[in-house]
């Protein structure tokens, strides 16, 4: 596993925080998401996505259905990427972003993970 990149998104003061990471099996992305829980532990959510050759998957993290996870992983296939991990950790602002806005800055961050 490898780090490959990192962002910054703020929005309404909720702060999303990307990572992207190159990975080569399932035991890396449960070592990836417990070190980044251990270490952002006041974070109100851990979303990601992968695509490994063999699997796929991702997870909203108790967003809204379909406003997190779907995001991040459309944009894998989008970019037809491989063994790759997308996490992106928010930071809860305490001001609601209606799930319009919540979905473009999960997708803008991780975006801007692979960017960077």
């Amino acid at each position: 596993m490898q780090l490959i990149n990192t962002s910054l998104i703020e929005e309404k003061k909720s702060k999303f925080l990307g990572f992207a990471y190159q990975i080569n099996d399932l035991n890396e992305i449960k070592i990836i998401i417990k070190e980044l829980k251990e270490k952002h532990s006041k974070a109100k959510h851990i979303v990601y996505a992968y695509k490994l050759k063999e699997s796929a998957g991702k997870t909203d993290d108790k967003e809204p259905n379909g406003t997190a996870g779907s995001q991040i992983y459309n944009l894998i296939e989008l970019k037809k990427l491989d063994n790759i991990l997308i996490v992106v950790v928010r930071y809860y602002g305490g001001t609601k972003l209606g799930a319009g806005l919540l979905s473009r800055t999960y997708k803008n961050a991780a975006i801007a993970a692979l960017e960077n």
